[in-house]
């Protein structure tokens, strides 16, 4: 769940506390171009409004229309535009796009506990039975994906993505916040007594422990980033040993091509770092934006995180398909599915 869910479910529950009707549209499936991915939702009140979005525009003023009038379905509903190419014409689905959504009744209880979670930071899964409306709670683990049949909506919210910073300097400041923004769980990793006590973001983890320790606590998987952004070898270096022998999607070290490939000689040479290992480094760390300050350089380096976590070709010619979350089977759903053609 990005930012702008988060802000589409507290506009919601105001909505509810309000004494509003509100439906919520959950994309499931995707087809073809689609400007908002599998698991964006929207929330519609019965009055007119609309928070989020789950097609860019193309649809929301049918949904708005079914909000208004006959309001949320009694139970869920399974419902498809752009079947047709005159369908995709008429609501303005790019490239004769399909989209695939369930609608429900918002409710309450359910979605105040949901913001409560989020909150704290956790990863939940919000189970949905299609046949009585029924919806829970779970926590969810980073590998969990959405899931929809014609019994049950699976859908994952809050962070599913963890950033480790090595380094507390200005530049990890304007990185944490931006990437909080973009809903990484973040943790900033710097020992040096000069910055004890000196992190400015409360709300962002701070450990005091050595690089080395916090990659191993963090136990790095497919959905973790490390970035060592310190330049001093001394701790860079000992973030980056096991971070390069991790399933961490993107690590990456600040400093030049020429400090690059020293640093490359001496984790092969000292601590038998195989080539296939080095090739993983990200160095210098984020795209070539010709950034010169703390802040343009954390942009440099998130649109370098943000790439590799979509699969986009990287320049040096990486590349990484880690993000398959977003990128469903382009299959029709099963015959099974009870859907509802618009």
């Amino acid at each position: 769940m990005d930012s702008s869910d988060l802000m589409t479910l507290d506009t919601a529950l105001g909505w509810l506390d309000a004494g509003r009707r509100v439906m919520l549209a959950t994309v499931v499936q995707t087809w073809g171009s689609s400007p908002r991915p599998p698991g964006a939702w929207a929330a519609f009140c019965d009055d007119g409004r609309v928070a989020g979005s789950v097609s860019g525009g193309c649809i929301e003023d049918d949904l708005t229309s079914r909000a208004r009038g006959r309001g949320a379905p009694a139970l869920p509903e399974v419902v498809r535009y752009g079947v047709t190419r005159d369908e995709a014409a008429r609501f303005g689905l790019p490239c004769g796009g399909t989209l695939r959504l369930v609608l429900e009744q918002a409710d309450s209880a359910t979605l105040r506990a949901l913001q409560q979670r989020l909150a704290r930071r956790e990863l939940v899964k919000r189970v949905v039975d299609l046949h009585t409306g029924h919806s829970m709670l779970h926590p969810a683990e980073p590998e969990d994906e959405l899931f929809c049949d014609d019994t049950v909506l699976h859908s994952i919210h809050g962070p599913r993505w963890r950033l480790l910073i090595i380094g507390a300097g200005q530049t990890s400041v304007h990185l944490a916040g931006m990437a909080t923004a973009l809903d990484y769980a973040v943790t900033v990793c710097d020992p040096r007594d000069e910055y004890r006590g000196a992190w400015p973001l409360p709300g962002i983890p701070f450990t005091t422990e050595m690089p080395d320790d916090a990659v191993t606590a963090m136990h790095p998987d497919a959905r973790t980033a490390i970035v060592a952004l310190t330049h001093d070898p001394k701790l860079d270096d000992l973030a980056l040993i096991d971070a390069l022998q991790s399933r961490a999607f993107y690590v990456g070290a600040l400093g030049s091509r020429v400090n690059q490939e020293a640093r490359k000689a001496r984790l092969r040479e000292h601590f038998d770092l195989t080539p296939e290992q080095l090739s993983r480094l990200y160095g210098p760390v984020g795209l070539p934006i010709g950034s010169r300050t703390p802040g343009e350089i954390a942009v440099s380096i998130l649109a370098g995180l943000t790439a590799a976590k979509n699969g986009a070709d990287l320049p040096g010619g990486k590349a990484t398909a880690v993000h398959k979350a977003k990128r469903l089977s382009t299959r029709p759903p099963a015959t099974s599915m009870t859907t509802r053609l618009l």
